[in-house]
């Protein structure tokens, strides 16, 4: 595996055919003169690979023979090829398979006899240089890939099966597409969805990796023109592949699959153009913007361009949400700008889309020093501000928490109290102490969210209906999310959303909910239903608004990576 070069893309790579090849055996190819191929292997390829994660042979140069499974040779993919002994020696604990990092004329079927020195490389065992490539003939039958399954048995590690074929009978399903437009890779579970193990589901760190792989395409290619898996639809995590066959690689600290012809995928987990229905007269919503700034080259856009760009999708995303209210977060702390603010921008994009005065801001009284503050919308002709502003002056806050009182724009019913959050993230920087990583799956800082969880579950006990949302940097099973529920306050996605689809975020190839919305036992009673939007989670980086990298065509003015969070709504009835 060679280092994925930082070269602008080209195109898609595709590779040849794995399976297929058969013939005829022959003495000797075209061009490759016969006593090549009287000059015999000194070494069998699992005697290179050996039984341990690096080859006992490192360093030496041996002369193997194997038939081509895998072709890679061209600049834009991996430059080189695997073969594979066709007569697997008895321990099953050794590799059949080899890479060889070589450009010469091969093609898949060949029967080769090839001479390099066994190097590492990124983990891979493979030949580099290599001084020889004789093509010797034409395997007469076609290297059956091995058939295996995920989780591994106990004691089986991928080092057995790498350089080799490999064939998965068993539905693997796409877990993360982050890397998917910079890499070309998707990472794949035997279970489904993988979630976080911090969400509650019951499963460990360990067990989520036994049941993933990573699935590479077979390129070094940086941010191709055209990435895989998106024509004519986008991959998105949830979708799936079945009877997926390549060859068992390695390179930067995983095992990666690397396929002759790109899998396809089923539209197992199809886009959803508005969130499910939940009913009331007042819906109300949480959505992490994602660095939304109205100043260039700071969190958010670097140019004008991409400005725009960001808008326009915030501007779909919150239309199809259709709030009466709504907390943002990570919207940049500029109201002083007037109209120029970040609110204020986003507000009159909003309205000049949906209609003038449709959507109206509350100003933060307390909005905090840093880059981001928390921000609320809302729809005078629906709801009215009851009271002023409020927030709280706790030092505990980096970026303190808006509070709100709403009622009907009629006057009638009951009113709630909107309590917008954005707790401090997971990130080590700066941590020390108890703040430090504590290898719980927590992160780092997570006595500083259970501060900060306590301190708005103080908050919200002295008001009569609480409504607390935001991005708590916490997934559902954490302390913070602890602390607000011991508190008093009820989980509204809990009461209505299908396990399945309780998430808000993908992180390293696991999904959960760190976009929460609570409520008093009282208001709790008048929800009438809870929704998350899945438009962000799921889809790759590269839909997004950023124009350094992103290929021209996957960018749409739609809700579609708005953000990396998924918005979530709740329905009110308060008369």
């Amino acid at each position: 595996m060679r280092r994925k070069a930082s070269a602008l893309a080209t195109a898609a790579v595709v590779a040849a055919g794995l399976a297929g090849y058969s013939g005829t055996a022959r003495a000797e190819a075209p061009g490759t003169p016969a006593a090549a191929c009287e000059t015999p292997a000194d070494h069998r390829i699992a005697q290179v690979q050996g039984s341990a994660d690096a080859s006992p042979l490192a360093g030496q140069t041996v002369r193997v023979e194997g038939v081509v499974t895998g072709d890679f040779r061209r600049t834009d993919q991996l430059k080189g090829f695997y073969v594979q002994d066709q007569a697997p020696d008895a321990d099953p604990a050794t590799s059949e398979g080899l890479f060889v990092y070589s450009t010469k004329d091969v093609k898949a079927g060949d029967r080769v006899l090839v001479t390099g020195k066994v190097t590492e490389y990124s983990g891979l065992t493979e030949l580099s240089p290599v001084s020889a490539v004789d093509v010797c003939g034409t395997a007469t039958e076609p290297v059956k890939p091995v058939d295996i399954r995920l989780p591994l048995p106990a004691g089986v590690t991928m080092e057995r099966y790498e350089g080799m074929a490999v064939r998965f009978k068993q539905r693997l399903t796409a877990t993360e597409v982050y890397n998917l437009g910079r890499y070309g890779e998707v990472s794949l579970s035997s279970a489904g969805r993988l979630f976080n193990p911090t969400e509650g589901r019951g499963r460990t760190q360990a067990w989520n990796d036994a049941h993933r792989i990573l699935l590479d395409d077979g390129s070094n290619v940086q941010n191709p023109a055209v990435p895989p898996y998106t024509k004519p639809k986008v991959l998105r995590v949830g979708d799936s592949t079945a009877n997926l066959t390549a060859i068992m690689s390695q390179g930067f600290g995983t095992y990666r699959l690397e396929p002759a012809t790109l899998p396809k995928f089923a539209r197992t987990n199809p886009r959803h153009a508005k969130p499910s229905p939940v009913g009331g007269d007042v819906r109300v919503a949480s959505f992490n913007t994602e660095n939304w700034f109205t100043t260039l080259n700071q969190r958010g856009a670097t140019s004008a361009e991409e400005r725009d760009r960001q808008l326009a999708k915030l501007v779909s995303a919150i239309k199809g949400l259709n709030p009466d209210v709504a907390g943002l977060m990570e919207i940049e702390n500029n109201d002083a700008a007037g109209a120029d603010s970040a609110i204020q921008t986003l507000v009159d994009k909003l309205n000049a889309e949906v209609g003038a005065g449709t959507y109206a801001w509350i100003r933060h009284v307390n909005p905090g020093t840093d880059q981001i503050h928390v921000a609320a919308i809302y729809k005078p002709a629906k709801v009215r501000p009851v009271g002023a502003a409020r927030s709280s002056d706790a030092p505990v806050f980096e970026r303190p928490p808006l509070v709100q009182t709403f009622g009907l724009a009629s006057g009638k019913g009951t009113t709630f109290t909107l309590i917008a959050n954005h707790f401090k993230s997971k990130g080590c920087t700066g941590a020390t102490g108890a703040d430090k990583d504590q290898g719980d799956g927590q992160g780092c800082f997570n006595p500083r969210r259970v501060a900060q969880a306590k301190a708005i579950g103080e908050l919200a006990a002295r008001e009569k209906n609480p409504v607390v949302l935001g991005d708590l940097n916490a997934y559902t099973a954490e302390d913070p999310v602890k602390a607000l529920v011991g508190g008093g306050l009820v989980g509204q996605t809990e009461r209505f959303v299908k396990p399945a689809e309780r998430y808000s975020y993908v992180f390293d190839g696991q999904s959960g909910e760190l976009d929460h919305v609570l409520a008093g036992k009282a208001i709790s009673k008048r929800v009438t239903g809870a929704a998350i939007w899945h438009i962000n989670a799921d889809e790759p980086l590269a839909e997004g608004y950023s124009t350094k990298y992103n290929p021209p065509f996957l960018y749409h003015p739609d809700a579609f990576r708005s953000s990396d969070h998924d918005p979530v709504v709740i329905g009110l009835k308060l008369r």
